[in-house]
């Protein structure tokens, strides 16, 4: 009987119809210049992120409560010197003050030459001093007095039930107003990153409807690189991705894709098809969460992004 059932799960892998894939051409276009994340711990067992990234990738290092500075710091200073482009994370509810803020700021200029930072309110509950969000942050002028030349705020296509508690739109989207309105009151250039997502469909009307309520900040967006259904499901329901929660849950519940590694090549080729459709479309780039491990995500756009995947070691 055990037999009977294991055989039945291998003829399921073996059935399983592969997606249809977009063209190389339109999946490479999205790919191109593509984001990662990291964090020191993780970081820490990557031996050589020149075997994996192209050239300049652009790294986002994730700034989780806890996690000492001076780990960020160092981070920060090994990416940069393997010439990529790094982007710290600066949680607003974790930094204690402005003394804090423009510490910060000096320690990654002085010893990792950053000129880029992602600015949020951060997974904290409570803030542990003076900033709530990243508005407050911004307010500040201390990343325009230094010279900062790209910051990135965050994006949230389903939501952000810290921000909005009803599950709705209504007080994520003033937020995403106002800092639409602050690219013109400073140097640097601005566009969102988003949190993971996984349908293309929602993602485009999202998208457009920013576009229509004259959102004009180019959009990077979350997808989660190749993981088990299992590490998905889990990390979905710590960030609140509810939408997409029930797309994984719906995809647990058939046996045929259980086993089955989960992989964003369905919805990387529906946003690319549809990028190549509409060259206006705002989604500029792609940022990817390496829940499955840097090397998983960074070996899948190396297999299916054609040149945008080579790695700077192999260029």
């Amino acid at each position: 009987m055990i037999k009977d059932t294991l055989m039945a799960l291998l003829n399921f892998r073996k059935k399983e119809t592969p997606a249809p894939e977009a063209p190389v051409a339109e999946v490479e276009a999205l790919l191109k210049d593509y984001s990662i994340e990291v964090m020191p711990r993780t970081a820490e067992k990557v031996e050589d992120f020149r075997a994996l990234l192209p050239e300049g990738t652009r790294v986002y290092i994730a700034h989780i409560d806890g996690t000492p500075i001076e780990d960020m710091v160092a981070t920060a200073a090994r990416l940069n010197a393997d010439g990529f482009k790094v982007m710290p994370h600066f949680p607003a509810r974790i930094i204690k003050d402005r003394a804090t803020l423009a510490d910060w700021i000096a320690r990654y200029q002085g010893e990792a030459d950053v000129r880029q930072a992602l600015l949020l309110a951060g997974g904290v509950t409570t803030p542990a001093g003076d900033f709530s969000d990243s508005m407050q942050l911004m307010e500040t002028g201390l990343f325009d007095k230094a010279g900062f030349t790209r910051l990135h705020v965050a994006g949230h296509p389903e939501g952000n039930r810290d921000i909005d508690a009803d599950g709705g739109r209504l007080n994520v989207d003033a937020a995403l107003k106002w800092k639409n309105d602050f690219q013109t009151r400073t140097d640097a250039e601005m566009a969102i990153a988003t949190q993971f997502a996984f349908e293309a469909q929602p993602i485009i009307e999202w998208a457009d409807s920013l576009k229509a309520a004259g959102i004009t900040l180019p959009i990077h967006i979350g997808i989660a690189g190749p993981a088990k259904l299992q590490t998905l499901i889990k990390f979905a329901i710590a960030c609140g991705v509810g939408p997409s929660l029930k797309v994984l849950q719906k995809r647990a519940m058939d046996v045929t894709k259980l086993l089955l590694p989960y992989e964003p090549t369905d919805v990387i080729s529906e946003l690319a098809a549809h990028k190549a459709a509409h060259p206006d479309f705002n989604i500029t780039h792609v940022h990817l969460f390496p829940l499955g491990g840097i090397k998983t995500s960074a070996t899948w756009v190396q297999e299916n992004g054609g040149a945008s995947g080579v790695p700077a070691d192999a260029a």
